[in-house]
């Protein structure tokens, strides 16, 4: 087995940490507690690529995922317990390239191995998810939206770390057409498990059967993983596409070619703003960001009525809480000394019905409401004449007299 040299003041001689991959053993700096690995090389090496570091003898390097490598040295203990990964039933004869080729098959959505390395996916209470975001979808979570539709646990995606590499996991149909030299995503914990789906099976079969003049973003190929030549990433979609409440300390994040990962805001749960974070090298990422000056220190979301909402019980006094994880829920107050913890919490949701298809309402306005389908399909596009947002995402306005059944839910978490 080779050994890649290193130099003085490389990644591998600071942290200690080398990794075995490809017959090579190469200094890493470590991605995402140990989903993923950059290595470095002073030589070329097949599937390298040149990305020299100022002060760096190494300059070559590679993104790899762990279930890549196949030994790690010098790694510390993890700070917290690990995500489950991808785990593949024992074959001879197949392995993990014949399970990617039936994951991009619409026809194996049933198979058994297909269905059991899926399975194997979790999500947990404080996963980590991520969602890739164009320029344009960026200025929209800084003004208010929240986490809904496709999504991933970072744990699968750490090792697409440029924006060419993220391409594969855009939702927003503007792929080569922003001419972008950045990529931007969110980065949330997950509340609870019972927030997420995987569009896979009879509730999601409308998604895939969606034309593409009626959609944004790669196909929904029905097997639970992204359409991809090269990768198997698992994906999830939030429940019923609904918008998930903004938990304390979620992040908005800028990947440039360098493949560096650059934290531009920070979301205070208490002022429902996003805090700038990002030092003045790095604001020229935000140049291209619509409507949104990279010298704003402090960007409130606003007053508006939100299409979701976390509720606890403190007591007998019902107050909205906030998601502050890993460390659990607590109720949302400005004060210190009043953000108590709550005995029960909930998502709460209003549901409704228009035209006999079943939706989420997001908001009201002068009689009408904003409307999005729990379950698209051709003939539910059709019938409300529903316009796609995002991948899986299809809003429309409708009169608020004619909408049945309108209710408000509340989907109890476990404490």
């Amino acid at each position: 087995m080779s050994v890649a040299p290193q130099a003085s003041g490389a990644a591998g001689e600071r942290t200690g940490l080398r990794v075995a991959f490809g017959g090579g053993v190469y200094p890493a700096e470590e991605i995402a507690r140990g989903a993923a690995y950059e290595l470095f090389s002073a030589e070329e090496v097949a599937g390298f690529e040149r990305a020299p570091r100022p002060g760096s003898a190494l300059p070559w390097r590679r993104f790899v995922h762990v279930t890549e490598v196949s030994a790690v040295h010098g790694a510390a203990e993890p700070a917290e317990e690990p995500e489950t990964p991808l785990m593949m039933p024992a074959h001879r004869e197949h392995g993990w390239s014949h399970v990617h080729q039936l994951s991009q098959q619409p026809s194996a959505a049933g198979d058994p191995v297909v269905a059991a390395v899926r399975a194997s996916a979790v999500v947990r209470r404080g996963t980590r998810m991520v969602k890739v975001l164009s320029a344009r979808q960026l200025a929209g979570y800084v003004r208010g939206w929240l986490p809904h539709g496709f999504c991933y646990r970072e744990h699968d995606v750490a090792h697409l770390r440029t924006p060419a590499a993220t391409t594969v996991l855009r939702t927003d149909g503007d792929v080569g057409r922003d001419g972008s030299d950045v990529a931007y995503a969110l980065r949330w914990r997950a509340a609870d498990p019972g927030d997420y789906d995987v569009p896979v099976g009879e509730t999601h079969r409308g998604l895939t059967a969606l034309a593409s003049r009626d959609r944004l973003g790669p196909p929904v190929l029905g097997t639970g993983f992204v359409p991809s030549n090269g990768q198997l990433v698992p994906e999830f979609i939030t429940r019923d596409f609904a918008d998930l409440p903004m938990p304390a300390n979620a992040t908005l994040l800028a990947y440039p070619s360098e493949g560096v990962e650059v934290v531009l805001y920070s979301y205070q749960a208490e002022q429902r703003a996003w805090l700038r974070m990002v030092g003045p090298q790095w604001r020229h990422l935000l140049a291209a960001v619509p409507g949104l000056s990279p010298d704003q220190e402090y960007v409130p979301t606003g007053d508006a009525p939100r299409s979701t909402q976390l509720v606890g019980l403190y007591g007998d006094t019902e107050y909205e809480a906030v998601a502050d994880l890993p460390g659990g829920f607590r109720v949302l107050a400005m004060t210190r000394a009043a953000r108590y913890p709550v005995d029960a919490v909930a998502r709460r949701v209003r549901f409704a019905q228009w035209r006999g298809v079943s939706c989420l309402v997001l908001r009201e306005e002068a009689g009408w409401l904003r409307l999005r389908l729990r379950h698209p399909d051709p003939d539910a596009v059709i019938t409300t004449g529903a316009q796609c947002h995002d991948r899986g995402i299809y809003e429309t306005w409708a009169p608020g007299v004619e909408v049945t059944n309108d209710q408000v839910m509340d989907t109890r978490y476990a404490m």
